[in-house]
């Protein structure tokens, strides 16, 4: 069984669970019951510190400054729910699985025990400089910063959340999440070849398929030439390539050019 006491006439509980160095102390404040790690394996210390605790919480509850309400984790394990079952066969399950990661990893250990009445824009603007500062290069001991758009999927799954919470009246306005200072994120294009260059591209991968430099090697070769090719005619990604089989693909007679051409069903993010 786990060890338990009582402080301030019972309204303060001092308990360790089985398994565990460390004491918790809980209270019951503003309507919701509180709880907290003391960081102490001492029984003294621990007390000290769950009377301060209390103390705090007290003054704050009187103050006005503790929130009621749905947690942000509750409003996460709602949306997963239903993203789950809304996306099922036309969202691929990995694209499915990346929000749970982004809450998982990121969002809900900074977000979670918050009640969705104190996510503001401060809180939010506060959690971009806690991901572009909290991870550190062990040798230089430089800011290891995420990049643009890793943080902006993440303020998406957030958006997610509470979108979610406001639907089922959790959360009465969506607050403001843009990033200030930026008028704009970076600006960039995709690489591309010119003519010149993909024909230079498909006459070497052309003729090192028919000269490989081991002829065990002829086949992949002869993979690599075909693969340029089919890339650089479909435009598909190569996520969606890479996924495509043989029924996805079929050999049909343009209408238009009476030109054998093929006909392909792409799988990407978005279904069919």
């Amino acid at each position: 069984m786990s060890e338990h006491h009582r402080m301030m006439g019972g309204k303060l509980h001092v308990y360790r669970r089985e398994n565990s160095g460390f004491w918790q102390c809980s209270a019951y404040l503003a309507g919701k019951n509180r709880r907290i790690s003391t960081k102490e394996d001492s029984l003294t210390l621990a007390k000290e510190f769950a009377e301060d605790w209390y103390l705090e919480m007290r003054g704050k509850n009187r103050a006005g400054e503790l929130k009621t309400g749905r947690t942000l984790k509750q409003a996460a394990d709602q949306f997963k729910h239903e993203y789950e079952v809304l996306t099922d066969g036309e969202r691929s399950p990995l694209y499915v699985k990346q929000p749970k990661d982004k809450l998982d990893v990121h969002l809900l250990p900074f977000f979670g025990e918050r009640v969705l009445s104190e996510i503001t824009p401060g809180l939010v603007q506060e959690y971009r400089i806690h991901r572009m500062s909290s991870r550190r290069d062990a040798k230089t001991g430089l800011a290891l910063r995420p990049a643009r758009s890793t943080i902006h999927h993440e303020i998406v799954t957030l958006r997610h959340v509470l979108k979610t919470a406001n639907r089922h009246g959790w959360l009465a306005y969506l607050p403001d999440r843009s990033a200030p200072y930026k008028a704009s994120g970076k600006i960039s294009h995709r690489g591309w070849f010119s003519p010149e260059e993909y024909k230079q591209l498909y006459e070497a991968t052309r003729a090192r398929a028919k000269s490989p430099r081991h002829p065990r090697w002829k086949k992949e070769c002869e993979q690599l030439h075909d693969y340029d090719l089919f890339m650089a005619n479909t435009g598909l990604r190569p996520d969606e390539a890479s996924r495509l089989e043989f029924r996805d693909v079929v050999i049909v007679t343009d209408e238009a050019t009476g030109e054998r051409i093929l006909e392909i069903e792409v799988r990407g993010k978005r279904s069919v």
